[in-house]
């Protein structure tokens, strides 16, 4: 009778265990990602302030970076704290209600950065392939038409997973060996069948992350195919889509390795673009490093 009792109890409170193998030395991790927390924040916020300023950085790329600085803003807003409090006062606990939120707010803000990436390349396909059509098709009116269906489709994708998860009964254990609700990891700890539930974040990862890696890899191909062919005059050209490159690449490769559910890449997942993406998108462009230098004389600051 006691089994039975035990087997119909579904968990509604959880632990986020991630990185307790680490014991008393858990509490030192939260120097590094409080800096790094802080890096996102910081260097995100001055992007934008940056380009929200200046009307010359009014230009779709500029748009584009702009967007991805509130996507890189606002996604470790949904974990890192939370997870800060955790490595100092073990503050671990949180509700399968608050576990779905955050499970959403997290993968939509991931799906989001992917989406925002393939308009990246389209921008700069229209400028180095087809110049002259360039203010046609990337006015911030076709933009958005651009990012609609992908962004619906994130939406529903993500829906559909949080839904699928919501109506899991939680009754083998309360600890999630991880330090954000993700996904997989929360399926891990449920009890009964989970195929549906494995085979639709498979699938969404492949439908979203995957295939748009796919096609901005393939832009890129006839980037740097027209631009071989047209000679050295653009060679400078591909010196953005070459760093656009190497963040989509390791963003990838944390977003998959996030599937697998390994605690350390997860994080990083979330956290590495909110880091590298200012840097990358916007020291390493010519205007916005230009405008950047400026509000530092400013407020008499002489950066590094």
């Amino acid at each position: 009778m006691l089994d039975v009792s035990v087997q119909n109890i579904s968990f509604t409170q959880f632990k986020l265990n991630g990185f307790y193998a680490l014991g008393e030395w858990r509490r030192l991790l939260f120097i590094p990602y409080f800096l790094m927390f802080v890096l996102a924040i910081l260097a995100n916020s001055v992007l934008l302030y940056v380009i929200i300023a200046n009307r010359a950085l009014h230009s779709p790329m500029f748009v584009l970076i702009g967007l991805m600085a509130v996507v890189d803003l606002g996604a470790p807003v949904f974990f890192v704290p939370h997870m800060l409090l955790s490595f100092l006062f073990n503050w671990n606990g949180i509700s399968l209600t608050g576990c779905l939120i955050q499970m959403f707010c997290i993968h939509y803000s991931g799906s989001s950065q992917s989406t925002l990436l393939l308009c990246m390349a389209l921008d700069r396909y229209f400028a180095i392939c087809r110049p002259l059509l360039y203010h046609e098709h990337m006015e911030l009116s076709n933009i958005l038409k651009y990012m609609i269906m992908p962004l619906i489709r994130n939406v529903v994708l993500i829906t559909t997973i949080i839904c699928l998860a919501g109506r899991l009964s939680y009754c083998s254990t309360d600890v999630i060996d991880h330090c954000f609700c993700e996904h997989m990891a929360l399926v891990n700890v449920a009890c009964g069948d989970t195929s549906i539930n494995n085979l639709v974040g498979l699938l969404s990862a492949f439908i979203v992350i995957t295939l748009d890696f796919l096609l901005i890899i393939f832009s890129y191909i006839i980037i740097f195919t027209s631009v071989l062919k047209s000679g050295k005059a653009n060679y400078k050209a591909l010196n953005t889509c070459i760093t656009h490159i190497i963040v989509i690449t390791f963003s990838l490769i944390f977003a998959l390795m996030a599937f697998i559910s390994r605690v350390f890449l997860s994080t990083m997942y979330v956290l590495f673009p909110s880091c590298c993406n200012p840097i990358i998108y916007g020291l390493r462009t010519k205007e916005i490093r230009h405008h950047f230098l400026k509000l530092f004389k400013k407020i008499n600051i002489r950066p590094l």
